[in-house]
């Protein structure tokens, strides 16, 4: 036993370094990971626990055999009473159902031999209504019931429960919403039928039960009989029908004890890898703003020098590598991360060129003159630019900025002709079109969709969110292109300004001085706004080793997120294989 505990706390380094990316993301350091490590010591401690090897046997305790003959007499004193319905018997366990052996002294059960419920009620008086909802899954405690009257109470209002009563929803069980009511409620407790009631017999520790219905050994069997795919549920015949593990009554409360002592040093371990992930990223945070606080380009070589010294330390993590990109940006359109050329014609000039290209297009009826848009105020610039750069809008340097439009579900066509693109096919700040792609043809797109024609090397931008502002560039696979009303593309008079908007964009700055529109969280920005967006534009030579600058740093740092990306997936395998060498070792 000594062992099992030893090769647990031997190794808190790999549990708390073990970390997975989670789907979604949501607040605090920890919002965007989940810490796999910990989990797994979790699982690992409940599944030692009801495999008796968390603790050690006494041999003075007395047999769950003896258990099992006081509940029997205790049953029959409640079908006396009237207090518990005959059930309808389950088969006798055979050898091949039990999924691992047990130690001396224990039996295995069927839930339904180890609790009975109180059956079932339509309220007639005010009630506490306890639903899935009112569960706190991570503590096992009723959260949020709610008191109401009878007249109020719905349908599934139904099964009565008492202090002591555990109770499993049985749909989506792997929610594992799952608790015990831990008090007398004022008024009377019902909860919903989408729960399993179970309250134990005398001498079954409700804590016991509780932890059991978590482990790994339960959830599996779970997963083997529950039926359904997006909205899986067990029934309760197949739920009762379940083994568990019934240790003697005394060791019950030693397993409890003992999980509770582990689980709290787990949420310490949390506690902990939270704070110092939390202090990492303020770390990594503040250097990198030190970054962008800087003067000019002099400045900024020794401020990134000193986190150079550092770099091993400091981007360990997804997020603070995803930092970094976020940060190269900003620098990149500040001006900080190459040094000027005094020899640079400045961007006062290319505006000049850009403004008679224009005119000529317009002569020549291939643009129309748009309607000029107001200057630009203080407020808008955010930051002060490097000499030879200026301020201008977007509109001032494209000849086409407009979205696209969706076309009658009749032209969409297979032949593969011309590209359409949709907001989901901006992916990773470029364009992914193997993600579910449409096409419509080339006579509809030249004819009724003429308007928003894409090219190789337009710039793209989603106006709908969230998120908004995704960006990427038209590759040159297709000749021609379109996508639909929530894009926006951005034409530069001059083609090889594409790169250096395209940057600027990815940024995200600009939405600091864009007045969003849109209800019901579907942010968007108009057209109208998508020309106004002020542009820190460097002189054309500039922007050229700006972008490739960009492209050379991106390249590292995909690298490093690529080289963290196999360690992580090498310390979540570690842990995996480390429980269960936990549990070999156990056996």
């Amino acid at each position: 036993m000594a062992a099992v505990e030893q090769l647990v706390t031997d190794h808190l380094d790999l549990w708390t370094a073990a970390v997975k990316r989670k789907s979604a993301a949501g607040l605090g350091p920890s919002s965007k990971i989940e810490l796999y490590g910990i989990k797994k010591l979790r699982e690992l401690i409940l599944e030692l626990a009801v495999r008796g090897l968390l603790v050690p046997q006494d041999p003075n305790d007395e047999p769950a055999s003896e258990l099992l003959k006081k509940i029997a007499v205790e049953k029959a004193n409640l079908l006396k009473a009237g207090k518990i319905n005959m059930e309808r018997s389950l088969p006798p366990i055979i050898e091949e159902e039990k999924p691992f052996a047990t130690p001396s002294g224990w039996a295995w059960v069927r839930i339904a031999d180890i609790g009975y419920d109180f059956g079932q009620t339509t309220p007639n008086t005010k009630f506490t209504y306890i639903d899935v909802g009112a569960i706190d899954n991570r503590l096992g405690m009723i959260d949020s019931p709610t008191i109401i009257s009878a007249e109020e109470a719905p349908s599934r209002a139904r099964k009565l429960v008492k202090r002591g009563t555990v109770i499993y929803s049985t749909v989506r069980p792997y929610l594992l919403n799952i608790a015990i009511v831990q008090e007398d409620f004022d008024p009377y407790p019902i909860v919903s039928t989408a729960f399993a009631v179970v309250h134990p017999f005398e001498n079954i520790s409700c804590d016991y039960v509780y932890r059991y219905l978590r482990s790994p050994s339960f959830v599996s069997y779970v997963e083997r009989v529950q039926t359904g795919i997006a909205y899986p549920a067990i029934n309760d015949k197949l739920f009762f029908s379940g083994l568990i593990p019934l240790p003697p009554t005394a060791e019950q409360q030693r397993i409890v004890a003992k999980v509770d002592d582990l689980m709290a040093l787990c949420d310490q371990l949390e506690r902990q890898t939270d704070a110092s992930r939390g202090v990492h990223q303020t770390l990594v945070e503040t250097l990198l703003n030190s970054l962008t606080s800087t003067a000019d380009h002099a400045q900024f070589a020794g401020a990134w020098q000193r986190i150079a010294e550092h770099f091993d330390t400091l981007f360990t993590t997804e997020e603070s590598v995803a930092q970094l990109k976020q940060t190269i940006l900003q620098l990149a359109v500040m001006g900080k991360l190459i040094p000027q050329d005094p020899n640079d014609e400045p961007a006062s000039e290319l505006l000049k060129k850009v403004s008679a290209e224009k005119t000529r297009l317009v002569k020549e009826g291939k643009i129309r003159n748009e309607k000029p848009l107001p200057p630009i105020g203080v407020g808008e610039k955010i930051f002060e630019l490097p000499t030879k750069w200026a301020y201008c809008r977007l509109d001032a340097i494209c000849t086409g900025i407009t979205s696209g439009s969706t076309p009658p579900q009749s032209e969409f066509s297979e032949n593969s002709e011309v590209p359409y693109l949709k907001v989901y096919n901006i992916r990773n700040q470029e364009i992914d079109f193997e993600y579910k792609p449409q096409f419509i043809s080339k006579e509809y797109n030249s004819t009724k969709l003429k308007k928003s024609i894409l090219y190789p090397g337009d710039v793209v931008m989603n106006i709908v969110g969230p998120p908004l502002g995704k960006v990427a560039i038209i590759p040159d696979s297709h000749p021609e292109w379109n996508c639909n009303q929530a894009i926006v593309f951005f034409r530069p008079a001059i083609p090889s300004l594409s790169k250096f908007i395209y940057v600027y964009l990815k940024t995200g700055l600009f939405l600091r001085n864009i007045e969003l529109i849109g209800t019901a969280g579907q942010d968007n920005i108009s057209v109208t706004k998508s020309r106004s967006i002020v542009l820190p534009l460097p002189p054309l030579n500039e922007q050229h080793y700006i972008a490739a600058k960009v492209d050379e740093l991106m390249a590292l740092c995909d690298q490093l997120k690529s080289r963290l990306s196999d360690a992580q997936a090498t310390q979540l395998n570690l842990a995996d294989a480390l429980a269960e060498k936990a549990l070999a070792r156990a056996r």
